[in-house]
């Protein structure tokens, strides 16, 4: 699990400044958490996702991004509310989940958003 600031999400998720269209960068498909280090349910999320980031390692890249510190990227995808969850395929549209989702629903949006298997 990573944490991304505004340079390094431009490297591997999506290049905002240069493209108008979204074109994901990354070479599989990820998913990032939008948190913040005062939120409860974000604190709660987090094992959840380092679970996730070894049972899926090689196949889906996790990021985080501190929505306090990278306040521009929580705008661009209109963060209001924190867990937000932005799972992101390889091909296509990005589709974002809020809340403190339980392991399951993760994995079936990893199955079925990203087209991953376990």
């Amino acid at each position: 699990m990573e944490n991304l600031t505004k340079e390094n999400f431009k490297e591997k998720v999506f290049d905002f400044e240069n493209n108008k269209e979204w074109a994901f960068a990354g070479d599989k498909p990820c998913i990032i958490d939008f948190y913040a280090d005062w939120c409860a349910p974000c604190r709660a999320l987090t094992p959840v996702m380092e679970e996730l980031s070894k049972e899926y390692e090689g196949k889906v890249d996790i990021y985080k991004i501190d929505t306090e510190k990278e306040q521009e990227l929580a705008g661009m995808f209109g963060i209001r509310s924190i867990p937000s969850i932005l799972f992101v395929p390889k091909d296509g549209q990005p589709q974002m989940a809020t809340g403190a989702l339980p392991k399951e629903t993760i994995e079936k949006a990893i199955k079925d958003v990203l087209a991953v298997e376990a």
